[in-house]
Protein backbone atom coordinates (compact mmCIF):
# COMPACT_ATOMS: atom_id res chain seq x y z
CA UNK A 1 0.00 0.00 0.00
CA UNK A 2 2.48 2.71 1.08
CA UNK A 3 4.45 1.69 -2.88
CA UNK A 4 1.10 2.13 -4.08
CA UNK A 5 0.05 5.32 -2.68
CA UNK A 6 4.09 6.57 -3.25
CA UNK A 7 3.43 5.62 -7.08
CA UNK A 8 0.10 7.58 -7.32
CA UNK A 9 1.74 10.61 -5.47
CA UNK A 10 4.49 10.64 -7.89
CA UNK A 11 1.66 10.20 -11.25
CA UNK A 12 0.16 13.14 -9.85
CA UNK A 13 3.17 15.33 -9.70
CA UNK A 14 3.55 15.51 -13.34
CA UNK A 15 0.15 17.41 -13.88
CA UNK A 16 -1.00 15.03 -16.35
CA UNK A 17 -4.23 14.09 -14.38
CA UNK A 18 -5.74 16.96 -12.47
CA UNK A 19 -6.85 16.29 -8.80
CA UNK A 20 -10.12 17.20 -9.13
CA UNK A 21 -10.92 14.04 -11.08
CA UNK A 22 -10.49 12.23 -7.49
CA UNK A 23 -13.91 10.66 -6.14
CA UNK A 24 -15.02 10.93 -2.46
CA UNK A 25 -14.90 7.40 -1.80
CA UNK A 26 -11.13 7.84 -2.74
CA UNK A 27 -10.42 11.17 -0.57
CA UNK A 28 -12.56 8.90 2.42
CA UNK A 29 -10.39 6.22 2.05
CA UNK A 30 -7.27 8.11 2.24
CA UNK A 31 -8.58 9.74 5.11
CA UNK A 32 -9.08 6.89 6.98
CA UNK A 33 -5.71 5.93 6.61
CA UNK A 34 -4.88 9.21 8.19
CA UNK A 35 -7.53 8.95 10.92
CA UNK A 36 -6.72 5.12 12.12
CA UNK A 37 -5.31 4.52 15.23
CA UNK A 38 -3.11 2.18 14.83
CA UNK A 39 -1.51 1.46 11.23
CA UNK A 40 1.90 1.08 9.11
CA UNK A 41 3.95 4.97 9.96
CA UNK A 42 4.80 4.77 6.01
CA UNK A 43 1.27 4.74 5.04
CA UNK A 44 0.14 7.61 6.59
CA UNK A 45 3.01 9.41 6.18
CA UNK A 46 2.21 9.59 2.06
CA UNK A 47 -1.67 9.69 3.11
CA UNK A 48 -1.20 13.31 4.90
CA UNK A 49 1.07 14.13 2.12
CA UNK A 50 -1.76 13.08 -0.98
CA UNK A 51 -4.44 15.02 1.35
CA UNK A 52 -2.11 18.26 1.48
CA UNK A 53 -1.82 18.49 -2.05
CA UNK A 54 -5.21 17.93 -2.37
CA UNK A 55 -5.82 20.95 0.15
CA UNK A 56 -3.70 22.91 -2.41
CA UNK A 57 -4.94 21.92 -5.24
CA UNK A 58 -8.78 23.43 -5.02
CA UNK A 59 -11.07 24.60 -2.79
CA UNK A 60 -13.78 21.98 -3.15
CA UNK A 61 -11.34 19.62 -2.31
CA UNK A 62 -10.26 21.41 1.12
CA UNK A 63 -13.68 20.93 2.37
CA UNK A 64 -14.14 17.39 1.63
CA UNK A 65 -10.85 16.79 2.92
CA UNK A 66 -12.07 19.69 6.18
CA UNK A 67 -15.04 17.60 6.45
CA UNK A 68 -13.42 13.59 6.76
CA UNK A 69 -10.39 14.56 8.84
CA UNK A 70 -10.74 15.81 12.80
CA UNK A 71 -8.44 18.24 14.04
CA UNK A 72 -8.17 16.17 17.02
CA UNK A 73 -6.77 13.39 14.55
CA UNK A 74 -4.55 15.39 12.73
CA UNK A 75 -3.04 17.42 16.67
CA UNK A 76 -2.75 13.28 17.96
CA UNK A 77 -0.38 12.99 14.75
CA UNK A 78 1.83 16.15 16.23
CA UNK A 79 2.53 13.83 19.30
CA UNK A 80 3.87 10.92 17.92
CA UNK A 81 7.75 10.39 18.13
CA UNK A 82 8.25 10.12 14.12
CA UNK A 83 9.27 12.84 13.15
CA UNK A 84 8.20 12.40 9.39
CA UNK A 85 4.69 11.94 10.43
CA UNK A 86 4.82 15.00 12.32
CA UNK A 87 6.44 16.73 9.66
CA UNK A 88 3.36 15.88 7.11
CA UNK A 89 0.96 16.25 9.66
CA UNK A 90 2.24 20.13 10.20
CA UNK A 91 2.16 20.49 6.54
CA UNK A 92 -1.55 19.47 6.18
CA UNK A 93 -2.39 21.47 8.98
CA UNK A 94 -0.75 24.56 7.50
CA UNK A 95 -2.67 24.10 4.10
CA UNK A 96 -5.75 23.96 6.15
CA UNK A 97 -5.36 26.85 8.04
CA UNK A 98 -3.98 28.89 4.74
CA UNK A 99 -6.76 27.45 2.87
CA UNK A 100 -9.49 28.19 5.22
CA UNK A 101 -11.66 31.40 5.12
CA UNK A 102 -13.53 33.22 7.76
CA UNK A 103 -15.33 30.10 8.69
CA UNK A 104 -12.72 28.43 9.65
CA UNK A 105 -11.57 31.09 12.17
CA UNK A 106 -13.18 28.31 14.98
CA UNK A 107 -10.21 25.44 13.85
CA UNK A 108 -7.30 28.50 14.07
CA UNK A 109 -8.34 29.39 17.48
CA UNK A 110 -8.30 25.24 18.45
CA UNK A 111 -5.31 25.03 17.28
CA UNK A 112 -3.94 28.17 19.48
CA UNK A 113 -5.92 26.64 22.46
CA UNK A 114 -4.67 23.20 21.75
CA UNK A 115 -0.64 24.32 20.72
CA UNK A 116 0.53 24.28 24.70
CA UNK A 117 1.13 20.44 24.32
CA UNK A 118 2.19 20.57 21.36
CA UNK A 119 5.61 21.83 21.34
CA UNK A 120 8.46 24.17 19.53
CA UNK A 121 7.64 22.94 16.13
CA UNK A 122 3.90 23.69 16.27
CA UNK A 123 4.55 27.27 17.85
CA UNK A 124 6.81 27.48 14.99
CA UNK A 125 4.78 26.70 12.07
CA UNK A 126 2.26 29.32 13.69
CA UNK A 127 4.69 31.88 13.60
CA UNK A 128 5.70 31.28 10.10
CA UNK A 129 1.69 31.50 8.85
CA UNK A 130 1.32 34.78 11.05
CA UNK A 131 4.38 36.00 9.17
CA UNK A 132 3.50 35.21 5.81
CA UNK A 133 -0.11 36.67 6.16
CA UNK A 134 0.84 39.68 7.86
CA UNK A 135 3.63 40.63 5.29
CA UNK A 136 0.68 41.15 2.58
CA UNK A 137 0.49 44.33 4.36
CA UNK A 138 4.26 45.21 2.95
CA UNK A 139 3.38 46.74 -0.31
CA UNK A 140 0.72 48.97 1.38
CA UNK A 141 4.02 49.84 3.96
CA UNK A 142 6.38 50.20 1.42
CA UNK A 143 4.15 52.26 -0.73
CA UNK A 144 4.19 56.48 -0.16
CA UNK A 145 1.15 58.58 -1.06
CA UNK A 146 0.66 59.75 -4.81
CA UNK A 147 -0.74 63.01 -4.39
CA UNK A 148 -2.08 63.12 -8.27
CA UNK A 149 -4.21 59.52 -7.26
CA UNK A 150 -7.28 60.58 -6.62
CA UNK A 151 -8.64 58.04 -4.62
CA UNK A 152 -6.09 58.31 -1.79
CA UNK A 153 -7.15 62.03 -1.88
CA UNK A 154 -10.26 61.42 -1.38
CA UNK A 155 -9.78 58.73 1.56
CA UNK A 156 -7.42 61.61 2.96
CA UNK A 157 -10.59 64.53 2.29
CA UNK A 158 -12.70 61.37 3.59
CA UNK A 159 -10.87 61.83 7.16
CA UNK A 160 -11.40 65.48 6.99
CA UNK A 161 -15.03 65.14 6.49
CA UNK A 162 -16.08 62.70 9.15
CA UNK A 163 -14.41 64.71 11.66
CA UNK A 164 -15.94 67.93 11.01
CA UNK A 165 -19.78 68.84 9.95
CA UNK A 166 -18.79 71.53 7.54
CA UNK A 167 -20.96 73.81 5.68
CA UNK A 168 -21.74 72.95 2.14
CA UNK A 169 -18.06 73.29 0.79
CA UNK A 170 -19.44 74.37 -2.85
CA UNK A 171 -21.17 76.88 -2.03
CA UNK A 172 -17.68 78.89 -0.77
CA UNK A 173 -15.61 80.63 -3.26
CA UNK A 174 -12.43 78.17 -4.01
CA UNK A 175 -9.95 80.64 -1.41
CA UNK A 176 -12.28 80.04 1.15
CA UNK A 177 -12.43 76.14 0.81
CA UNK A 178 -8.73 75.88 1.01
CA UNK A 179 -8.59 77.97 4.27
CA UNK A 180 -11.30 75.91 5.82
CA UNK A 181 -9.69 72.48 4.23
CA UNK A 182 -6.07 73.99 5.53
CA UNK A 183 -7.54 74.98 9.28
CA UNK A 184 -9.24 71.52 9.45
CA UNK A 185 -6.11 69.34 8.58
CA UNK A 186 -4.04 71.25 10.91
CA UNK A 187 -7.05 70.35 13.67
CA UNK A 188 -6.76 66.85 12.49
CA UNK A 189 -3.12 66.66 13.26
CA UNK A 190 -1.25 66.61 9.38
CA UNK A 191 2.29 69.16 9.98
CA UNK A 192 1.74 70.71 6.55
CA UNK A 193 -1.96 71.34 6.13
CA UNK A 194 -2.14 72.66 2.68
CA UNK A 195 -0.96 69.71 1.26
CA UNK A 196 -1.48 66.92 4.39
CA UNK A 197 -0.41 64.43 1.91
CA UNK A 198 3.29 64.99 2.22
CA UNK A 199 2.82 63.80 6.21
CA UNK A 200 2.46 60.28 4.43
CA UNK A 201 5.62 60.57 1.85
CA UNK A 202 7.31 58.48 4.67
CA UNK A 203 7.92 54.79 3.56
CA UNK A 204 7.36 52.78 6.22
CA UNK A 205 4.72 53.31 7.09
CA UNK A 206 3.62 54.64 3.88
CA UNK A 207 -0.10 54.12 2.55
CA UNK A 208 -0.74 51.73 5.70
CA UNK A 209 -1.20 54.66 7.67
CA UNK A 210 -3.50 55.90 5.57
CA UNK A 211 -5.19 52.78 5.26
CA UNK A 212 -5.63 52.01 9.35
CA UNK A 213 -6.59 55.85 9.78
CA UNK A 214 -9.65 55.00 7.54
CA UNK A 215 -10.79 52.10 9.12
CA UNK A 216 -10.70 53.83 12.22
CA UNK A 217 -12.90 56.67 11.13
CA UNK A 218 -15.37 54.28 9.33
CA UNK A 219 -15.25 51.41 12.18
CA UNK A 220 -15.59 53.57 14.86
CA UNK A 221 -16.93 56.98 14.00
CA UNK A 222 -17.80 57.91 17.64
CA UNK A 223 -14.44 56.82 19.38
CA UNK A 224 -12.59 59.02 16.31
CA UNK A 225 -15.20 62.16 16.11
CA UNK A 226 -14.35 62.08 20.10
CA UNK A 227 -10.58 61.65 19.75
CA UNK A 228 -10.17 64.62 17.10
CA UNK A 229 -13.04 67.27 18.59
CA UNK A 230 -11.16 66.68 22.42
CA UNK A 231 -8.03 67.72 21.32
CA UNK A 232 -8.66 70.22 18.97
CA UNK A 233 -10.62 71.96 21.75
CA UNK A 234 -7.00 71.85 23.56
CA UNK A 235 -4.22 74.52 23.81
CA UNK A 236 -2.11 73.94 20.98
CA UNK A 237 0.92 72.76 22.88
CA UNK A 238 -1.17 70.27 24.65
CA UNK A 239 -3.11 68.80 22.31
CA UNK A 240 -2.58 65.13 20.80
CA UNK A 241 -2.07 64.99 17.55
CA UNK A 242 -4.42 62.45 15.58
CA UNK A 243 -2.74 62.36 12.08
CA UNK A 244 1.37 62.61 13.45
CA UNK A 245 0.03 59.94 15.99
CA UNK A 246 -1.50 57.60 13.76
CA UNK A 247 1.18 57.95 11.85
CA UNK A 248 3.99 56.83 14.20
CA UNK A 249 1.71 54.38 15.60
CA UNK A 250 0.99 52.02 12.36
CA UNK A 251 4.88 52.61 12.24
CA UNK A 252 5.70 51.02 16.19
CA UNK A 253 3.03 48.12 15.12
CA UNK A 254 4.58 47.52 11.75
CA UNK A 255 7.86 47.33 14.01
CA UNK A 256 6.10 45.27 16.50
CA UNK A 257 4.75 42.40 14.04
CA UNK A 258 7.70 42.54 12.57
CA UNK A 259 5.82 43.15 9.00
CA UNK A 260 7.85 43.40 6.28
CA UNK A 261 10.31 41.04 7.44
CA UNK A 262 10.80 37.33 6.10
CA UNK A 263 9.90 34.55 8.35
CA UNK A 264 13.03 32.90 10.56
CA UNK A 265 13.82 29.26 10.22
CA UNK A 266 13.91 28.90 13.82
CA UNK A 267 11.05 31.67 15.37
CA UNK A 268 8.50 30.91 17.21
CA UNK A 269 6.93 34.12 18.48
CA UNK A 270 3.54 34.19 17.22
CA UNK A 271 0.82 36.19 18.89
CA UNK A 272 -1.96 33.92 19.80
CA UNK A 273 -4.63 37.11 18.98
CA UNK A 274 -3.65 37.15 15.23
CA UNK A 275 -5.78 34.18 15.24
CA UNK A 276 -8.41 35.62 16.38
CA UNK A 277 -8.77 38.74 13.68
CA UNK A 278 -9.29 38.99 10.51
CA UNK A 279 -7.28 42.47 10.24
CA UNK A 280 -5.17 42.08 13.45
CA UNK A 281 -2.90 45.24 12.49
CA UNK A 282 -5.81 47.82 11.97
CA UNK A 283 -7.73 46.60 15.19
CA UNK A 284 -4.87 46.43 17.27
CA UNK A 285 -4.63 50.39 15.99
CA UNK A 286 -7.93 51.17 16.63
CA UNK A 287 -7.48 50.18 20.21
CA UNK A 288 -4.17 51.63 20.35
CA UNK A 289 -4.58 55.20 19.10
CA UNK A 290 -7.31 55.68 22.12
CA UNK A 291 -4.55 54.91 24.08
CA UNK A 292 -2.38 57.14 23.63
CA UNK A 293 -5.05 59.75 23.81
CA UNK A 294 -5.29 58.10 27.63
CA UNK A 295 -1.83 57.95 28.20
CA UNK A 296 -1.02 61.64 26.72
CA UNK A 297 -3.38 62.99 29.20
CA UNK A 298 -2.00 60.75 32.56
CA UNK A 299 1.52 62.16 31.18
CA UNK A 300 0.19 66.20 30.72
CA UNK A 301 1.86 66.15 27.85
CA UNK A 302 3.12 68.96 24.87
CA UNK A 303 3.80 68.75 21.57
CA UNK A 304 7.20 68.77 22.69
CA UNK A 305 7.01 65.29 24.61
CA UNK A 306 5.42 63.43 21.49
CA UNK A 307 8.60 60.67 21.15
CA UNK A 308 8.16 60.21 24.88
CA UNK A 309 4.72 59.53 25.36
CA UNK A 310 5.10 57.29 21.83
CA UNK A 311 7.70 55.00 24.01
CA UNK A 312 5.90 54.64 26.29
CA UNK A 313 3.24 53.61 24.39
CA UNK A 314 4.56 51.22 22.76
CA UNK A 315 6.16 49.82 26.04
CA UNK A 316 2.31 49.22 26.86
CA UNK A 317 1.42 47.41 23.66
CA UNK A 318 4.98 45.04 23.66
CA UNK A 319 4.34 44.32 27.46
CA UNK A 320 0.65 43.43 26.63
CA UNK A 321 1.51 41.34 24.06
CA UNK A 322 4.34 39.27 25.08
CA UNK A 323 1.22 38.14 28.08
CA UNK A 324 -0.37 36.49 24.68
CA UNK A 325 -3.54 38.08 25.00
CA UNK A 326 -6.05 35.43 22.59
CA UNK A 327 -8.52 38.16 21.94
CA UNK A 328 -8.66 41.71 20.89
CA UNK A 329 -11.01 42.21 24.05
CA UNK A 330 -8.24 40.66 26.29
CA UNK A 331 -5.68 42.70 25.00
CA UNK A 332 -7.75 46.26 25.19
CA UNK A 333 -8.55 45.50 29.00
CA UNK A 334 -4.75 44.41 29.47
CA UNK A 335 -3.35 47.23 27.76
CA UNK A 336 -5.74 50.24 29.51
CA UNK A 337 -4.88 48.85 32.99
CA UNK A 338 -1.38 49.08 32.26
CA UNK A 339 -1.06 53.15 32.97
CA UNK A 340 1.37 55.29 33.28
CA UNK A 341 1.81 54.94 36.59
CA UNK A 342 2.47 50.46 36.01
CA UNK A 343 5.01 51.17 33.23
CA UNK A 344 6.70 53.92 35.55
CA UNK A 345 7.17 51.19 38.72
CA UNK A 346 7.47 48.62 36.12
CA UNK A 347 10.62 50.39 34.86
CA UNK A 348 11.88 50.85 38.10
CA UNK A 349 11.21 47.41 39.58
CA UNK A 350 13.28 46.17 36.20
CA UNK A 351 16.11 48.54 37.13
CA UNK A 352 16.36 47.04 40.02
CA UNK A 353 16.73 43.76 39.12
CA UNK A 354 19.19 44.60 36.98
CA UNK A 355 21.49 45.96 39.57
CA UNK A 356 20.64 42.95 41.26
CA UNK A 357 19.61 44.28 44.68
CA UNK A 358 16.30 42.36 44.32
CA UNK A 359 18.13 39.07 44.14
CA UNK A 360 17.59 37.06 47.18
CA UNK A 361 21.71 36.37 47.99
CA UNK A 362 21.55 39.95 47.89
CA UNK A 363 18.48 40.69 50.29
CA UNK A 364 20.45 38.33 52.20
CA UNK A 365 23.78 40.37 52.09
CA UNK A 366 21.49 43.57 52.95
CA UNK A 367 20.56 41.78 56.02
CA UNK A 368 23.95 40.96 57.52
CA UNK A 369 25.32 43.96 56.62
CA UNK A 370 22.46 46.52 58.41
CA UNK A 371 23.57 45.84 62.31
CA UNK A 372 27.04 46.58 61.53
CA UNK A 373 25.69 50.15 59.59
CA UNK A 374 23.41 50.40 62.19
CA UNK A 375 26.40 50.77 64.39
CA UNK A 376 28.20 52.89 62.69
CA UNK A 377 25.39 54.94 62.48
CA UNK A 378 25.12 54.90 66.35
CA UNK A 379 28.52 55.83 67.02
CA UNK A 380 28.14 58.72 64.59
CA UNK A 381 25.13 59.81 66.32
CA UNK A 382 26.98 59.93 69.98
CA UNK A 383 29.80 61.19 68.43
CA UNK A 384 27.88 64.47 67.20
CA UNK A 385 26.14 64.61 70.57
CA UNK A 386 29.54 64.95 71.96
CA UNK A 387 30.38 67.86 70.09
CA UNK A 388 26.96 69.54 71.65
CA UNK A 389 24.41 71.83 69.56
CA UNK A 390 23.44 75.65 70.37
CA UNK A 391 19.90 75.81 71.35
CA UNK A 392 17.49 78.82 71.52
CA UNK A 393 15.81 79.50 74.99
CA UNK A 394 11.75 78.86 74.72
CA UNK A 395 9.86 81.89 75.81
CA UNK A 396 6.69 83.80 76.02
CA UNK A 397 8.13 86.75 74.08
CA UNK A 398 8.59 87.21 70.56
CA UNK A 399 12.15 87.87 70.81
CA UNK A 400 14.17 84.52 71.39
CA UNK A 401 18.00 85.83 71.94
CA UNK A 402 19.20 83.75 74.76
CA UNK A 403 21.08 80.89 73.79
CA UNK A 404 21.65 77.63 75.71
CA UNK A 405 24.13 75.12 74.44
CA UNK A 406 24.00 71.05 75.33
CA UNK A 407 26.67 68.34 74.79
CA UNK A 408 27.25 64.68 76.18
CA UNK A 409 30.51 64.03 78.15
CA UNK A 410 32.67 62.12 75.97
CA UNK A 411 32.35 58.83 78.55
CA UNK A 412 28.30 59.05 77.67
CA UNK A 413 27.52 59.35 81.08
CA UNK A 414 26.55 62.74 81.35
CA UNK A 415 24.17 65.42 79.32
CA UNK A 416 26.05 68.95 80.15
CA UNK A 417 24.21 72.31 79.50
CA UNK A 418 24.26 75.84 80.19
CA UNK A 419 23.21 78.94 79.18
CA UNK A 420 25.83 80.66 76.69
CA UNK A 421 26.48 84.00 74.97
CA UNK A 422 25.63 85.19 71.09
CA UNK A 423 29.12 84.25 69.41
CA UNK A 424 29.98 81.27 71.64
CA UNK A 425 30.84 78.79 68.87
CA UNK A 426 31.92 75.33 71.00
CA UNK A 427 32.10 76.00 74.70
CA UNK A 428 34.16 74.10 77.06
CA UNK A 429 32.64 70.94 78.41
CA UNK A 430 33.92 73.18 81.80
CA UNK A 431 31.86 75.75 81.62
CA UNK A 432 28.32 74.13 81.34
CA UNK A 433 27.30 73.98 85.01
CA UNK A 434 24.11 72.11 84.57
CA UNK A 435 24.28 68.19 84.29
CA UNK A 436 22.18 65.53 84.03
CA UNK A 437 23.44 62.07 84.28
CA UNK A 438 21.99 59.52 81.71
CA UNK A 439 21.26 56.83 84.13
CA UNK A 440 18.30 59.08 85.35
CA UNK A 441 16.98 59.94 82.17
CA UNK A 442 13.72 58.36 82.26
CA UNK A 443 11.71 58.86 78.64
CA UNK A 444 12.41 61.12 75.60
CA UNK A 445 9.33 62.39 74.33
CA UNK A 446 8.84 64.49 70.47
CA UNK A 447 6.13 66.82 69.10
CA UNK A 448 2.59 67.44 71.17
CA UNK A 449 3.91 65.29 73.79
CA UNK A 450 6.51 67.27 75.08
CA UNK A 451 5.88 69.96 78.19
CA UNK A 452 6.76 73.08 76.28
CA UNK A 453 4.38 72.30 73.26
CA UNK A 454 1.45 71.56 75.86
CA UNK A 455 2.12 75.16 77.93
CA UNK A 456 1.84 76.95 74.60
CA UNK A 457 -1.21 75.21 73.03
CA UNK A 458 -2.13 78.17 71.39
CA UNK A 459 1.06 79.56 70.08
CA UNK A 460 1.60 76.39 68.34
CA UNK A 461 3.02 76.18 64.75
CA UNK A 462 3.73 72.88 62.93
CA UNK A 463 7.13 73.66 62.57
CA UNK A 464 7.57 74.02 66.04
CA UNK A 465 5.96 70.77 66.74
CA UNK A 466 7.90 69.47 64.09
CA UNK A 467 11.30 70.33 66.04
CA UNK A 468 10.40 69.98 69.50
CA UNK A 469 11.81 67.29 72.33
CA UNK A 470 12.25 66.38 75.53
CA UNK A 471 13.71 64.63 77.92
CA UNK A 472 12.29 63.56 81.78
CA UNK A 473 14.23 62.71 84.70
CA UNK A 474 14.26 61.81 88.21
CA UNK A 475 10.44 62.36 88.30
CA UNK A 476 7.76 62.66 86.00
CA UNK A 477 7.97 67.15 86.93
CA UNK A 478 11.37 67.57 85.87
CA UNK A 479 12.50 67.90 82.01
CA UNK A 480 14.98 69.08 79.82
CA UNK A 481 13.07 71.02 76.50
CA UNK A 482 14.53 71.66 73.29
CA UNK A 483 13.36 73.04 70.05
CA UNK A 484 16.03 72.10 67.08
CA UNK A 485 17.10 74.81 64.70
CA UNK A 486 16.81 72.63 61.63
CA UNK A 487 15.17 68.74 61.07
CA UNK A 488 19.12 67.30 60.50
CA UNK A 489 19.71 68.32 64.10
CA UNK A 490 16.09 67.06 65.50
CA UNK A 491 16.74 63.90 63.92
CA UNK A 492 20.49 63.70 65.07
CA UNK A 493 19.50 64.76 68.60
CA UNK A 494 16.21 62.17 69.15
CA UNK A 495 18.34 59.27 67.17
CA UNK A 496 21.49 60.05 69.85
CA UNK A 497 19.24 60.24 73.07
CA UNK A 498 17.12 56.70 71.92
CA UNK A 499 20.79 54.88 72.01
CA UNK A 500 21.60 56.70 74.94
CA UNK A 501 18.51 55.15 76.45
CA UNK A 502 18.92 51.51 74.84
CA UNK A 503 16.26 51.96 72.14
CA UNK A 504 15.98 51.53 68.43
CA UNK A 505 16.57 54.75 66.07
CA UNK A 506 13.67 55.77 64.35
CA UNK A 507 14.37 59.13 62.29
CA UNK A 508 13.78 59.17 58.55
CA UNK A 509 17.40 60.69 58.29
CA UNK A 510 18.92 57.13 60.18
CA UNK A 511 16.68 55.59 57.49
CA UNK A 512 17.91 57.58 54.53
CA UNK A 513 22.19 57.41 55.81
CA UNK A 514 21.01 53.53 56.22
CA UNK A 515 19.85 53.17 52.88
CA UNK A 516 23.03 54.96 51.19
CA UNK A 517 25.66 52.82 53.06
CA UNK A 518 23.55 49.75 51.79
CA UNK A 519 24.19 50.73 48.89
CA UNK A 520 27.18 51.58 48.58
CA UNK A 521 28.62 48.78 50.58
CA UNK A 522 26.44 45.90 48.22
CA UNK A 523 28.12 48.01 45.19
CA UNK A 524 31.63 47.60 46.93
CA UNK A 525 30.99 44.21 47.71
CA UNK A 526 29.59 43.16 43.96
CA UNK A 527 32.13 45.28 41.93
CA UNK A 528 34.17 41.61 41.06
CA UNK A 529 30.68 39.96 39.72
CA UNK A 530 29.91 42.62 37.36
CA UNK A 531 27.92 41.10 34.43
CA UNK A 532 27.63 37.61 36.24
CA UNK A 533 24.39 36.32 36.56
CA UNK A 534 23.39 36.03 40.66
CA UNK A 535 21.39 32.78 40.98
CA UNK A 536 19.24 32.86 43.26
CA UNK A 537 20.03 29.90 45.27
CA UNK A 538 23.35 28.72 46.16
CA UNK A 539 25.22 25.72 44.84
CA UNK A 540 25.06 22.51 46.53
CA UNK A 541 27.84 21.73 48.97
CA UNK A 542 29.14 18.53 48.11
CA UNK A 543 29.18 15.29 51.09
CA UNK A 544 32.51 15.23 52.42
CA UNK A 545 35.07 12.14 51.07
CA UNK A 546 34.68 8.86 52.87
CA UNK A 547 38.08 9.93 54.75
CA UNK A 548 40.54 12.93 54.63
CA UNK A 549 43.68 10.66 55.01
CA UNK A 550 45.02 13.31 51.51
CA UNK A 551 48.84 14.81 53.41
CA UNK A 552 51.85 13.20 52.40
CA UNK A 553 53.86 10.91 54.53
CA UNK A 554 57.54 12.74 53.95
CA UNK A 555 58.79 10.60 56.65
CA UNK A 556 59.11 7.22 54.50
CA UNK A 557 61.81 7.17 52.55
CA UNK A 558 61.03 7.62 48.53
CA UNK A 559 61.54 3.75 46.87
Amino acid sequence: MTHTLTGFMELMDHGIVSWENLSAVFIKKIANFVNAKVLDASIQQVSLAILESMVLSSSSLFQQVKQEVTLERLLSHLQVTNQQIQTKAMALLMALLQTAGDADRQVRMNIIHSSASVGDEMAHYLYVLQSVTLNHLEPRMRMPLDSYNQDQREILHGLRQAAFETESENSLSHERRRSLCAKEFKKLGFSNNSNPGQDLLRAPPGLLALDTMAYFASRYPDAYSRFVLENSSREDKHECPFARSSIQLTLILCEILRIGEPPSETGSNYHPIFFSQDRLLEELFCVCIQLINKTWKEMRATQEDFDKVMQVVREQITRTLSSKPTSLELFKNKVNALNYSEILKLRQTERLHQEETLAPPVLELKERLKPELLELIRQQRLNRLCQGTLFRKISSRRRQDKLWYCRLSPNHKVLHFGDVEEDTETPPIESLQEKIPVADIKALLTGKDCPHMKENKGKQTKEGLDLAFSITYDVEEYSLNFIASSRTDFCLWTDGLSVLLGRDMSSECMRSELDILLSMEIKLRLLDLENVPIPDCAPPVPKPPSNFNFCYDLSQAEQ
